[in-house]
């Protein structure tokens, strides 16, 4: 087991152990990748500040009349002052909330981490919460957003103060090239790490059976006691039984079963997870028959 796991930790590859004991393996996502999705990201959030900015101009009435009102200090100006303060928080919105939005969903990405195949994930194996999210955006600013203004501002013939700047730039650009899970600052201090997305595809099911359902169960569950897992922990299960060590298999049972509220499987572990498994999944495929998917027991649905 432990040269197994130690294989998993090679290159990407890591053991990553949920809350219900499961260990799962998960791929690191490359630098690559991380720096396409922000490249991606930063491009739509300019063509968003664009946008605002063009939108403002026009109820401004255009820049001439905006170059009018700068001159003046009528209700032009006035108007003009509100529509300078409606742009700055705009631009704050547009810069943070629109990191902030898209990984407090249940996706856990960007649409630049969705185009290049990544999400963020907390490194214990529970959920992504918001204060995660918000300490790994929040330190973006200092990362990059404030330093960047700082070289624009000071300049090359500013010795000093540029080099400074630039220092204070590379220091954050350069730190994931220094830990093997190419980790940011933020990811550090926020306890997360961006993965490479798993495929949302359900595999092939374990086992086919064509027995009446009566013959086929031993423990029959009821809708609630399917609803709290999705296609995450189905995988999961999947893979713990798929490998039947005992200590994996009493484990998640034990998860399961406090879980659910059943205590009726001692003695028959692997068989009430195995019933489960099928339930489960047979569940899921109907949910997906009607649109509806739940990616995992976070997820409605």
């Amino acid at each position: 087991m432990k040269r197994r796991i130690n294989r998993a930790r090679s290159g990407k590859q890591r053991v990553l152990v949920t809350p219900e004991g499961i260990a799962l393996p998960v791929t690191v996502a490359g630098r690559g990748a991380r720096v396409g999705a922000l490249i991606l990201d930063l491009l739509i959030i300019v063509m968003l500040i664009i946008g605002t900015s063009i939108a403002l101009m026009q109820v401004a009435g255009g820049a001439a009349q905006i170059a009018q009102a700068v001159d003046g200090k009528g209700a032009g100006a006035q108007v003009l002052q509100f529509l300078i303060v409606v742009w700055i928080v705009a631009m704050f919105l547009l810069r943070n909330a629109y990191f902030l939005y898209f990984e407090l969903g249940p996706r856990g990405a960007t649409p630049g981490k969705r185009m290049t195949g990544i999400r963020i994930a907390a490194r214990d194996g529970g959920r992504l919460t918001a204060e995660m999210v918000i300490a790994r955006n929040l330190l973006r600013d200092i990362e990059m957003f404030l330093p960047i203004p700082l070289i624009a501002m000071a300049g090359p013939d500013n010795g000093m103060a540029w080099l400074a700047a630039a220092g204070w730039l590379a220091i954050f650009l350069l730190f994931p090239l220094f830990n093997r899970d190419a980790l940011r600052a933020g990811d550090v201090i926020a306890g997360s790490w961006v993965l490479e997305r798993p495929k949302q595809k359900l595999e092939a099911a374990m086992t086919t059976s064509e027995a009446p359902v009566a013959e086929r169960f031993q423990f029959r569950f009821e809708e609630h006691e399917l609803a709290v897992y999705g296609e995450f922990e189905l995988q999961a299960l999947e893979r713990v039984l798929r490998e039947d060590r005992t200590d994996a298999v009493e484990t998640v049972y034990q998860t399961i079963a406090e879980k659910i509220g059943r205590n009726d499987g001692w003695g028959a572990e692997r068989r009430f997870l195995s019933d489960y498994y099928t339930q489960l999944r047979a569940r899921l495929e109907a949910g997906m028959r009607m649109g509806r998917r739940k990616a995992d027991k976070h997820s409605g649905g």
